[in-house]
């Protein structure tokens, strides 16, 4: 028979946390564990911790450096807020095309990270807007970079008796262009074969001052390109060579293939995508 517990509170659902470490699958909008349920039922529980009715973990909060969102804030909600479209308008495209729209009224922002599939369709774009997590304990809070946060596949660093309770993403640098995509299969409702996010920050000479890039579907965990974004920095965007891209790229990533996507075809995606995300900012005017 399996045991369901509700918490009030985020407090009490610590404090049963701590008190039996390891005993209870988190639960909130369970869009990823209830179809797991199904198709992984040696990954089944009998013990639930449902956390979706925390008023802690609800909503979206303006901040003087940028933005803070609770863990269990909907994805319909992130993708509908005006604030998310204005300043972070890859989390709203990112969230947008997170399943279909009943999906998105359920998942999480929080749950979609702690699920830490390798092709999550959230987690390029916190890890090129170079997200921070907020980490709830019984003893109280920690922070964490998001780029530190995935360590193996399905494995994350959160230990026991904690919960994912924020993710804070800064406002992106003035003179910055954004880019999001998503390939799948079909046009909608599909598992990325591979996905990119990049910001890329450019002076008025189209020197590259900064650039950071996500990926998911290319390696066991979400991930950035730190030999790409090396590569860019301090670079003029007319200087860029396809072919060093290229290159750079290969030592980034060494893509998984599975069902959906042989390795060659996302090592192939990865590049071309790196490329659009130049080509874009290359081709954005410079805001004063």
């Amino acid at each position: 028979m399996s045991e369901w517990i509700r918490p009030r509170h985020l407090p009490e659902a610590l404090e049963i946390l701590a008190a039996a470490p390891g005993s209870y699958r988190v639960i909130a909008g369970g869009t990823d564990l209830m179809v797991e349920s199904h198709l992984a039922p040696e990954r089944r529980s009998d013990a639930w911790l449902d956390i979706s009715g925390l008023p802690e973990l609800q909503g979206l909060e303006m901040t003087e450096d940028g933005i803070r969102i609770a863990a269990g804030t909907s994805l319909d909600e992130i993708r509908r807020h005006a604030e998310v479209v204005a300043h972070w308008p890859m989390l709203a495209a990112s969230a947008a095309v997170t399943g279909a729209p009943p999906i998105q009224n359920r998942a999480t922002l929080g749950g979609n990270i702690c699920n830490a599939s390798p092709a999550a369709d959230n987690a390029p774009v916190l890890l090129a807007y170079g997200a921070r997590l907020e980490i709830a304990h019984q003893h109280g809070p920690r922070w964490l970079p998001y780029v530190d946060f995935h360590q193996g596949y399905r494995k994350t660093a959160l230990q026991a008796g904690e919960l994912l309770s924020a993710i804070w993403i800064s406002y992106p640098p003035k003179h910055s262009c954004g880019y999001f995509r998503k390939v799948g299969t079909r046009a909608a409702q599909a598992i990325a074969k591979v996905s990119i996010a990049a910001l890329i920050e450019k002076d008025s000479d189209g020197i590259i001052q900064s650039a950071r890039f996500g990926m998911a579907s290319v390696a066991a965990t979400p991930c950035t390109l730190p030999s790409v974004s090396q590569y860019l920095l301090g670079r003029a965007l007319r200087d860029i060579s396809e072919a060093d891209v290229r290159h750079v790229v290969r030592q980034d990533i060494a893509p998984i293939q599975d069902i959906r996507s042989t390795a060659e075809y996302r090592l192939e995606i990865a590049s071309r995508l790196v490329l659009e995300a130049i080509s874009m900012c290359r081709k954005s005017k410079q805001e004063d």
